[in-house]
């Protein structure tokens, strides 16, 4: 009897809550909830969210066995539900090139899906159907290993807020108007493109995530950027492109990004702000900034160094510091020209918010010593300051001694010198 009430109970539950509920379990244990009785034998057909990958069936060693479960358990939950389906997401190796996954798009297109993923592993790329640009509604599209191609008569996602696009093949002027299209897109990640030149045009533009072989990257309209990560994978041929080039990458990136808070750049990212004729006036302050990452910067390129002290010197609100070293750096063969801290860091200069700062893979080279001295003594407020050297360098004994004897603008300022 105390069963039987308790039964009642959870079946007497508004439908909302319930639905909730059943959004938290995975779909075959949602789907398995219709044998608890006749109340709850259709209820899992009306959850908006439907999560799919290769755990809803049986485990087989045939991998044609699989595919066929999936394919079966799949049409057979999108036949039986009720109701609109605001998020459908298939993450599986086993259904790459698929017929079936044609039809599923088809239908979802139909019933105005907010959310679509699709992540279909390794093989062959999944030529994407022209049904998916009939989805109006979408406000968030991930895909993985997909080949796009909008058609001619696509307008724009107008309610896209989210788009994700991991080794998708699609060409230059489409993912650029796919982009420019999307008049609401808030966050944009882009992995594994190669040599691709992009200018992004995304007036409420928040989150951008890059990382590929970018020949040239371009921020055309995006004032209101918060948060920017970018790794740039270098070969032969875009290097050359990059020494060819003459206009400026750091305005050209970073020129109209007056609200930034945070900035990651990782291989080759310093590098490439650091070419192009800079014109000598800085066009922004960061006000807003307040952590910078900067990855593997090579200490023996001045031009490098100067996109490091730009970003510093003009992020007055500066919180949180970390940068890496190159792992090619090598000690100067000649006298480094020390005199360039003098000529390029303003005498009065204050990092009046700074207060953690990690160096890693330090090799000790005199411009590193020379920066990391000029961020002691300009930082009134530091807390800690964490240096690890690099592996395979020698003379880490002098470098502590060196760091020791730097002057310290903070009476709090803590020098953590980390080994391996």
């Amino acid at each position: 009897m105390d069963d039987e009430l308790i039964q009642d109970l959870i079946s007497d539950l508004p439908q909302s809550i319930i639905e909730s509920i059943l959004i938290r379990l995975p779909i075959q244990d949602a789907v398995r909830t219709s044998v608890l009785s006749s109340k709850w034998r259709y209820k899992w057909a009306a959850v908006t969210h439907l999560v799919f990958d290769h755990k809803c069936v049986a485990v087989s060693n045939d991998r044609s066995v699989v595919q066929h479960s999936l394919v079966k358990f799949i049409t057979r939950a999108l036949f039986l539900h009720q109701g609109p389906i605001h998020k459908f997401q298939l993450s599986t190796n086993y259904l790459q090139c698929s017929p079936d996954i044609d039809q599923w798009l088809l239908f979802l297109s139909r019933t105005d899906i907010k959310e679509l993923v699709l992540e279909l592993g390794d093989g062959e790329w999944f030529r994407v159907p022209s049904c998916l640009f009939n989805c109006k509604k979408l406000t968030h599209l991930e895909l993985f290993r997909c080949e796009l191609d909008p058609p001619p008569s696509f307008k724009g996602f107008l309610c896209l807020r989210s788009l994700n696009l991991h080794q998708v093949l699609v060409a230059p002027e489409a993912i650029e108007s796919l982009i420019s299209s999307c008049p609401l897109l808030e966050s944009l990640l882009l992995s594994y493109f190669d040599s691709l030149a992009l200018t992004i045009c995304a007036p409420n533009l928040k989150y951008l995530c890059l990382e590929g072989e970018f020949t040239d990257i371009c921020l055309k309209n995006t004032p209101l950027l918060v948060a920017i990560s970018v790794a740039m994978y270098m070969t032969e041929d875009v290097a050359e492109h990059f020494e060819q080039s003459s206009s400026c990458n750091f305005i050209k990136f970073l020129g109209g990004v007056p609200h930034l808070e945070k900035l990651v750049g990782h291989i080759y990212f310093t590098k490439y702000l650091s070419i192009g004729d800079y014109p000598g006036r800085f066009p922004i302050a960061y006000s807003h900034l307040r952590v910078i990452e900067l990855y593997q910067v090579s200490f023996e390129d001045m031009n490098e160094i100067l996109v490091v002290l730009r970003l510093i010197l003009n992020s007055p609100n500066l919180k949180e510091l970390q940068i890496s070293g190159s792992p090619n750096t090598l000690p100067a063969i000649g006298a480094p020209d020390l005199d360039f801290w003098e000529k390029e860091c303003p005498s009065d200069c204050t990092l009046k918010r700074l207060k953690d700062v990690k160096m890693t893979d330090m090799s000790g080279v005199p411009h590193e010593m020379e920066f990391i001295k000029f961020l002691l003594a300009n930082s009134p407020v530091l807390k800690s300051m964490t240096i690890s050297p690099c592996v395979v360098m020698d003379g880490k004994v002098n470098m502590l001694i060196g760091l020791l004897r730097f002057r310290r603008a903070s009476p709090q300022a803590e020098i953590l010198f980390i080994q391996d």
